[in-house]
């Protein structure tokens, strides 16, 4: 799950999320997908870039 809001800076990212993932699994160059999103600050930029889905691996154990 993606945090709605960047740690750091407080911008809201969870919106470009979605984005992000399908273009970067098309294979497009993640600085470019970031700059096309218009998320220019390195905080930001680290929230999308290390983000790394684990609901399904913590799912049995709810």
């Amino acid at each position: 799950m993606i945090p709605v809001r960047c740690f750091t800076c407080g911008k809201p990212i969870s919106t470009s999320w979605e984005e992000f993932r399908q273009r970067r699994e098309k294979g497009e160059d993640p600085k470019q997908i970031l700059t096309d999103l218009n998320i220019t600050r390195y905080c930001c930029r680290r929230m999308l870039l290390t983000h790394k889905v684990v609901i399904d691996e913590l799912n049995p154990y709810q």
